[in-house]
């Protein structure tokens, strides 16, 4: 049994601007599927460089 706290069950997905994994969160909850970027700089920076590749 996992503690309360243990969110590696949680989905996952990359940034589409920089790459990082990013987890679900309750926020995002009826918006997951639209969720693209991992945070406001990411999103300024959508035009400006395209994602990394690794």
């Amino acid at each position: 049994m996992t503690h309360p706290g243990n969110k590696s069950h949680l989905p996952q997905k990359p940034c589409a601007a920089c790459g990082r994994p990013m987890t679900w969160r309750k926020r995002w909850e009826k918006i997951w599927d639209e969720v693209r970027y991992c945070s406001d700089r990411c999103r300024a920076r959508k035009r400006l460089a395209p994602p990394p590749q690794k």
